[in-house]
């Protein structure tokens, strides 16, 4: 593992109505701007940027988690960067290069570990949220003896950690509850190639999406001892898959009810499952392949944004009627959207524009447009008290 050189560049954006002296961190947020290494620190509150940070390494597919006083953002950057990113002072606390390729991260649920799960090497690296030393290294040998690439990452209730191993096709709870040394717990043959996974908003059941083939792997974590079940097996049903432009993402999945949607895999299709017994509760007509499926919270709707070639569209539903009531084009290649946490108002990243867009969920008004370089994912702190994210 490497130490970057402190301390990074910081480009304070000098911008009206950012207020000096004291201030809280619930209305932070982070911006990723993927193809220059930097983060913007945005004031969800009054829409605007408060700071540019550089020096974060490539974050073409980054993603963000948030220490429990909401003070500071673990950037999982894709060359195995870790950054520890202060808000308050707007400036990298702490950074290492930990794997020569990973894909996202957790913190455990008291806020004392950090995870990463890594492609190569195969594997989850554990950290301590503080200091950023090593606490525990995991290698992915799935049960063929060869080491995984890792997927679905997540926290999980009870200082646990949950993962999929994309090449073995297993999902492994790593649980830290008795100390820095975590017992391992794995569940083979779950289906080919978990691309991604979600865990509920309770903690109870993680589930993995399958590339390889149709269907969704459940896991229920208060009986994990009752392995791993099979649902929405074959909902293709035989037709033929379109190519995968982008492959779906689940972490923002959408639950209303007694009802979750998640996209489908090579289908403009979002699918519909019932809660109580996961079953199939109907599928909705989409404009595209989607990519992120994500509920307003309160859960009266669902947001759909889209792979290329109809990434420039946002289609929402109505998760009472499953109607698509709005379509709309924020700008070429939206690759990510964020709610404020009572879901007043999204957060749009439009890549391709060099912007984000600010809707008002109501009544989809624009409400300001904020300049960014190439931004890609959008990470509020309220993230910090939600489980999974």
């Amino acid at each position: 593992m490497r130490t970057a050189s402190l301390p990074a560049l910081v480009l304070p954006l000098v911008l009206a109505g950012c207020a000096a002296g004291p201030r809280g961190t619930g209305d932070l947020g982070l911006v990723i701007e993927r193809a220059s290494g930097a983060v913007q620190i945005v004031d969800t509150s009054h829409r605007h940027a408060l700071a540019r940070i550089t020096g974060l390494g490539d974050l073409s597919h980054a993603s963000v988690v948030f220490s429990r006083d909401e003070r500071f953002a673990y950037v999982f950057g894709r060359d195995g960067g870790l950054t520890r990113v202060d808000l308050l002072r707007a400036v990298i606390d702490r950074r290492i290069v930990q794997s020569g390729n990973s894909i996202g991260g957790a913190i455990s649920d008291d806020g004392t570990l950090v995870a990463v799960s890594n492609y190569v090497p195969g594997g989850v690296r554990v950290f301590d949220a503080a200091s950023l030393e090593p606490v525990a290294d995991i290698p992915a040998v799935g049960r063929d003896g060869r080491r995984s690439r890792v997927v679905g990452l997540v926290d999980a209730p009870g200082r646990r950690f949950v993962f999929a191993l994309f090449d073995a096709g297993e999902i492994w709870i790593a649980d830290f509850s008795g100390g820095l040394e975590p017992r391992i717990e794995r569940f083979p043959g779950i289906g080919r190639q978990p691309y991604d996974a979600l865990v509920t908003p309770d903690g109870r059941y993680y589930i993995a999406g399958l590339f390889g083939e149709d269907g969704l792997a459940l896991l229920d974590l208060w009986h994990p001892e009752r392995g791993v079940r099979r649902i929405l097996d074959h909902y293709g049903r035989g037709q033929r898959r379109l190519p995968v432009y982008k492959m779906p993402h689940l972490e923002g999945w959408a639950v209303a009810g007694r009802r979750a949607f998640v996209p489908a895999v090579g289908r403009h299709e979002v699918l519909v499952i019932d809660l109580e017994q996961w079953t199939e509760a109907g599928r909705i007509a989409v404009h595209g392949q989607p990519v992120f499926v994500m509920a307003r919270p309160g859960g009266r709707q669902v947001w759909v944004n889209f792979a290329h070639p109809d990434n420039d569209t946002v289609q929402v539903i109505d998760t009472e009627t499953l109607h698509v009531i709005h379509q709309f084009r924020p700008g070429p290649a939206v690759l990510h959207m964020e709610f404020t946490p009572r879901g007043h108002e999204v957060w749009i990243s439009v890549r391709d524009g060099n912007r984000v867009e600010v809707y008002d969920t109501r009544t989809f008004d624009r409400l300001a447009s904020l300049p960014a370089r190439r931004p890609s994912g959008i990470f509020f702190t309220a993230r910090a008290h939600r489980i999974g994210l």
